[in-house]
């Protein structure tokens, strides 16, 4: 047997390094910018630890654009480096300076500050440079000024430098493809989005770039109301200010702080992917958060930190691991015990929020069973009265319809049939939010033996009157009300309809659907999955007829006069029942309309007659 070792060159890894380590070109603003702030960390560090002298007005990181020589110039004063550094951390591949200086000055606080770790990023220059040079001299006393160059090929040059104080000057030689970022604003957009948090002053141009303090690191007890909103507004200028917020600050068993905010809703099942910021160490890493973040919570907006998180070597993008889903689970019970905490303390401005943060605890039901069950005793609905209720409350107040929940759409508030649960004092719950047939179905499992009922999904003994019903039996042993029923079903004409004729509580509804539950939730759910609800066919469904009523009523008499007339009135009160329960399919309205006018036509003309 043979054994030997990997074998790696710098000649075929730099160009991978510099095209497909990065998924994006202008990392290197971010990577370059990264480690200058790095370098004053450690010159900070070594003033507590070491007592070296030094003073915060010193600190800074300047990036300067010369178009006519096309080169941009990226300066510290930071810790620099000598001879032997510059060998080790520059001329080395993916020996990173830091992981160097935190095992010497092990302290979890000071480690981290510290940004890099994979030292690599200094070659994401060579993405957009034809020659990189360095001008560097060390803090250490009697350090003698470095100058390194490369022209990103297996070769560099390094002698004795120039320059005449601490820190670091790194000179990129534009190429012709990238004279983009010799752009300011160009430049200055790169900045503000991966660095303009970080604590060291950027200046660009000697213009300052980053001057907003990041909250998230604050103490929540240090932040006012009014700052929570003045940040929400510089993260989201454009939109009104938000309902409420969580300030995340959690040091065990990972550290991770941010703030999350509940935006106001649109009443869409529609989640943004890119609306919460994940940083590391104060810069910016991704807006694509999907596995940080349950899907539910996709909605809200805000911004994470955690040094903790694990990131590829490209710090781009995250890498799934088990602390990444202890960091999803850990917030979204935050989220929990923040609603919870406005239910209990302030029931009327949680009342008030509601109807906005009602889709992400609903979509959070469906999603995570324990959210739902750190959530459920705040789990509300109105009523037909304008009241707020749990399914609870609302099981315990209503024992004489025994296993029912009954409830009705927002599109139907305006239907008839709901007087007639009104009169008979029954109390029906409003659903407002898209995915409740979603919901509805998980309660079920929750609340057995109770199950929610469409006030259209059944005909419910306590809205009919058997005292106004005539049960007398002909010659042929059939009722008044068997022989209507009959008569419509044969006149309409239709397989996938049951006719029933039945004496309501009230006088004025003529006729009503009753449409299976089932099947129009499964019609639901497949107009929210953007499916083809047609696939199914006509829906099985009864239609129930009004004895009392006087339209009804007259039907066999008008019968025997007209019979056409007879079956257009039919098939109009069938498609008027259809269009009140919003039933009637737009391809059937110009039948409708036409009929109608038919109806209409008929009655002037015996009127003039």
């Amino acid at each position: 047997m043979t054994t030997g070792s990997l074998k790696i060159h710098s000649e075929n890894l730099l160009p991978i390094i510099k095209k497909w380590l990065y998924s994006d070109r202008d990392i290197f603003v971010r990577e370059l910018v990264s480690n200058a702030c790095d370098a004053i960390q450690k010159v900070k560090i070594l003033r507590e630890r070491e007592g070296y002298a030094c003073s915060d007005d010193e600190f800074r990181i300047d990036l300067k654009i010369d178009k006519d020589s096309k080169t941009i110039t990226f300066t510290d004063t930071g810790i620099g480096m000598d001879s032997q550094e510059v060998e080790k951390y520059i001329s080395q591949l993916a020996f990173s300076g830091a992981e160097d200086f935190i095992k010497k000055y092990e302290n979890k606080d000071e480690a981290e500050s510290i940004i890099g770790h994979f030292g690599l990023g200094f070659y994401s220059a060579f993405m957009v440079a034809d020659r990189v040079d360095i001008e560097t001299l060390s803090y250490k006393e009697g350090a003698e000024p470095v100058s390194w160059t490369s022209d990103g090929s297996t070769e560099y040059q390094i002698d004795k430098g120039s320059r005449e104080a601490r820190g670091t000057q790194i000179t990129l030689h534009i190429n012709a493809e990238n004279e983009e970022f010799l752009d300011e604003a160009r430049l200055k957009e790169i900045l503000k989005r991966y660095s303009l948090y970080l604590p060291t002053p950027i200046y660009l141009n000697d213009n300052k770039v980053n001057d907003v303090e990041p909250l998230w690191l604050k103490a929540p007890s240090d932040c006012s109301d009014e700052d929570y909103l003045k940040f929400y507004r510089h993260l989201n200028p454009m939109e009104p200010d938000p309902l409420f917020w969580i300030h995340l600050n959690v040091d065990y068993p990972f550290h991770l702080k941010g703030i999350l905010y509940f935006p106001k809703m649109k009443k869409t099942y529609e989640t943004q992917k890119n609306s919460i910021k994940l940083f590391c160490n104060r810069v910016f890493v991704t807006d694509q958060c999907q596995d940080l973040i349950p899907e539910f919570l996709t909605m809200l907006q805000g911004c994470i930190d955690s040094p903790d998180i694990p990131l590829n070597v490209s710090r781009s993008s995250l890498q799934m691991d088990r602390t990444v889903k202890q960091l999803a689970s850990h917030i979204s019970k935050k989220v929990s015990d923040r609603l919870n905490a406005l239910y209990q303390s302030d029931r009327e401005k949680f009342i008030s929020c509601w109807e906005d943060v009602e889709l992400i605890a609903k979509l959070g039901i469906v999603q995570d069973e324990k959210f739902y069950d750190r959530i459920k005793g705040c789990l509300v609905w109105k009523n037909l009265k304008d009241e707020w209720t749990t399914i609870e409350e609302y099981v315990e107040r209503n024992t004489e319809i025994k296993e029912k929940i009954f409830y009705l759409t927002e599109e139907q508030l305006d239907s008839p049939f709901t007087q007639l649960y009104e009169d008979k004092g029954i109390e029906v719950l409003v659903s407002r939010c898209p995915i409740d047939s979603h919901v509805m179905g998980f309660l079920e499992g929750k609340l057995a033996p109770n199950r929610f009922m469409r006030i259209d999904g059944e005909l419910n003994d306590a809205l009919l009157d058997p005292s106004k019903e005539n049960t007398v039996l002909d010659s042929d042993g059939k009722t008044e009300a068997g022989k209507l029923s009959q008569l419509i079903k044969e006149e309409l004409n239709l397989e996938h309809v049951e006719v029933e004729a039945k004496s309501l509580a009230s006088d004025a509804l003529p006729a009503f659907l009753v449409i299976d539950e089932n099947a129009r939730r499964m019609r639901e759910y497949m107009r929210i999955s953007q499916m083809d609800a047609s696939m199914m066919g006509p829906s099985q469904h009864k239609f129930v007829v009004n004895t009392n009523h006087s339209l009804i009523s007259s039907i066999d008499a008008v019968k025997k006069k007209d019979s056409k007339l007879a079956k257009e009135i039919i098939c109009q009160v069938y498609d008027l029942a259809r269009l009140n329960q919003r039933e009637l399919d737009t391809k059937d309205l110009k039948e409708f309309s036409n009929r109608m006018t038919q109806i209409l036509q008929q009655l002037a003309e015996q009127v003039t007659v």
